[in-house]
């Protein structure tokens, strides 16, 4: 029997040999009902915790969590309390188990296993720490930062290892920048709408949506805030907003009205919010998010085919020196469950 063997947890004997990875592509989905693909799954999230400098692969280090109760080495993850999004899940189980604060990145997939009678899925992120102390606690006695050689000989699980495996490819190509590309949450019919389209509002269910994208979104940490001119796009961002404190960048040139009229300037929008780095959002329309992101596709290093922009949905593009190089669809803000 191997050393990974015999750190392997009794709790989770099947993760292994019966495991499902969904970890390939940088082209990652969540679909609007996670849970649905499954019988009687139990949504978990967690992330590759790391930190250093991208710009230095060999700076790299990751976090890996120790569980007393189960006596095994794994990544952080949790499962999903009701009323969350999968994102926030990810954050706010990061931080209850090891006190850091993240910044979410990449999407790196998806793991299926077999526990209890059940079927775990869990989606896995990379995730910066910026912040935060650990402390020993119940449920995690010891946190290790190790080279990811070093993590891959440590970690209990192969399932582990492939995901990480997974994260060292994503940074060896690390975003300079990431866009938050969202539709807006729905609005009422326009067949019902007598006044200015312009004015037409979020709907019930619109207004719930822009309520979930605040902690979905929130894990990115986005830097500063964009909105077509349409009200339901600037509603949908406001909630955002508010929790960030921050100001919603207004412009006819990320909607609809521009993208008919001269699609190139609505590139050039884009292009910019690009170009100033870091996390930016982006609040637009139905017929302006699928032809942007296909025209970023092919002249960027991720071929898409069938690109889809549901209300309230989002895009997490990243871009490697303003060429686009992942794309993660949120096809929904409302609970997971």
């Amino acid at each position: 029997m191997s050393q990974k063997d015999n750190r392997r947890s009794s709790h989770e004997v099947d993760k292994d040999a019966r495991s499902q990875l969904e970890v390939t592509g940088r082209h990652q989905v969540i679909p609007r009902d996670p849970a649905g693909e499954v019988e009687k799954a139990t949504l978990a999230a967690g992330a590759v915790l790391w930190r250093g400098d991208l710009s230095d692969p060999a700076s790299i280090e990751v976090a890996l969590i120790h569980r007393p109760h189960y006596d095994d080495w794994s990544l952080a993850k949790g499962k999903v309390d009701p009323g969350e999004s999968l994102p926030a899940t990810a954050v706010r189980e990061i931080a209850e188990e090891t006190g850091y604060e993240v910044r979410l990145g990449k999407l790196l997939g998806k793991v299926k296993y077999p526990v209890s009678g059940r079927t775990k899925v869990v989606y896995y992120w990379t995730a910066e720490v910026l912040w935060g102390e650990f402390e020993p606690n119940d449920e995690v006695d010891e946190i290790r930062w190790t080279s990811i050689d070093e993590a891959l000989a440590l970690l209990s699980y192969d399932v582990d290892c492939e995901v990480l495996t997974k994260a060292k490819k994503r940074f060896e190509l690390p975003a300079t920048s990431r866009v938050l590309y969202v539709r807006h949450g729905r609005a009422h019919e326009r067949g019902n709408w007598a006044g200015d389209d312009n004015l037409r509002p979020l709907d019930k269910k619109g207004r719930r949506q822009a309520e979930m994208l605040v902690p979905m979104l929130a894990g990115w940490r986005p830097d500063r805030l964009f909105s077509a001119f349409p009200d339901r796009c600037q509603t949908t961002l406001a909630p955002l907003a508010d929790e960030l404190g921050m100001d919603i960048t207004v412009s006819e040139d990320f909607g609809d009205v521009a993208w008919a009229a001269d699609p190139e300037r609505v590139k050039s929008a884009f292009t910019e919010v690009v170009e100033l780095g870091g996390v930016s959002v982006i609040c637009s329309q139905g017929d302006t998010i699928p032809p942007v992101i296909e025209w970023l596709s092919e002249n960027g290093r991720l071929p898409l085919s069938d690109i889809v922009s549901k209300k309230g949905s989002v895009w997490v593009l990243s871009f490697h020196d303003g060429q686009l190089t992942g794309a993660d669809y949120l096809a929904s803000a409302l609970p997971a469950k």
